[in-house]
């Protein structure tokens, strides 16, 4: 073996971390749904004035590490609510939202989702996303494909924005994004068939890698957010980029994200807006 095929995490390594991503985001699927029928008496604890979190939230990543701990033990975990300035080194790492789409859950709004990702030597090698409500089980493998509930996804074909179904999400967290983001969104609305906002990016772009939104965009996402889907969309064969086009670092960016055609004309247009 080359000094360059050693530096590449292998395949069973890698599957070996999905397989314990996928068992604890089960695991936290099922204590978010035991928790459905009173989550209109829980605490709600105020991130910033428009961002909450739960005890159901951080009961969530506690299954998470328990899970993680025992079956990947020394990989780092970078957790939204208990640990989201941890550094990842040369060790695996998972980057783990254990509730995404906590406002929605707290509204009995049906949709949010557990996304986890597999982090190796600095790429996101592997990712799972469970849509608690449906449970639908999305995963994900570089060089391996994209699936739900292990039957194969592909992203959209469509090429004609007339007919496109695009997703998006709203820069709640920080006002002085909102101008920016109403341009861009009274620059699209004439040229599209719909503009979708459901509130949890993970299952947002997760829709895009099942072909359902042709494409998504949001002007800011931390790497819970979007690690897991980015890796989906890029192995059901779309694109996901920043607003300039590069590649989306792992820590907060705009991502833009679509099947190949949507994703250019997305990116055009808001540039241009």
């Amino acid at each position: 073996m080359s000094a360059g095929e050693s530096s590449q995490p292998s395949r069973a390594a890698t599957n070996e971390l999905l397989r314990a991503a996928i068992v604890a985001a089960e695991r936290a699927a099922d204590v978010i749904r035991a928790r459905e029928a009173d989550a209109a008496a829980l605490e709600w604890r105020a991130k910033s004035p428009t961002d909450f979190v739960s005890d159901v939230d951080t009961a969530a990543e506690g299954e998470i590490r328990e899970v993680l701990a025992r079956l990947a033990p020394g990989a780092v975990v970078i957790a939204e609510e208990g640990s989201p300035d941890v550094t990842l080194g040369d060790a695996p790492g998972f980057i783990v939202d254990p509730l995404d789409g906590t406002t929605n859950f707290l509204h009995g709004y049906p949709a949010y989702a557990v996304s986890i990702a597999v982090v190796e030597r600095g790429e996101v090698t592997a990712g799972v996303v469970v849509n608690v409500v449906s449970r639908d089980l999305f995963t994900a493998a570089a060089g391996q494909g994209a699936h739900r509930n292990g039957q194969p996804l592909r992203v959209s074909s469509l090429a004609e924005p007339s007919r496109a179904l695009i997703g998006t999400g709203f820069p709640f967290k920080d006002p002085r994004l909102v101008p920016a983001y109403v341009r861009q969104l009274g620059t699209l609305l004439p040229h599209v068939s719909g503009v979708r906002r459901a509130g949890a990016a993970a299952l947002d772009l997760a829709d895009v890698a099942a072909g359902r939104f042709d494409a998504f965009w949001e002007l800011t996402l931390m790497p819970w957010d979007f690690a897991a889907g980015l890796l989906l969309i890029r192995e059901a064969g779309g694109v996901v980029t920043t607003l300039g086009g590069g590649e989306p670092p792992l820590r907060e960016t705009a991502v833009v994200a679509g099947n190949p055609a949507m994703h250019r004309w997305l990116l055009d247009m808001l540039v241009g807006a």
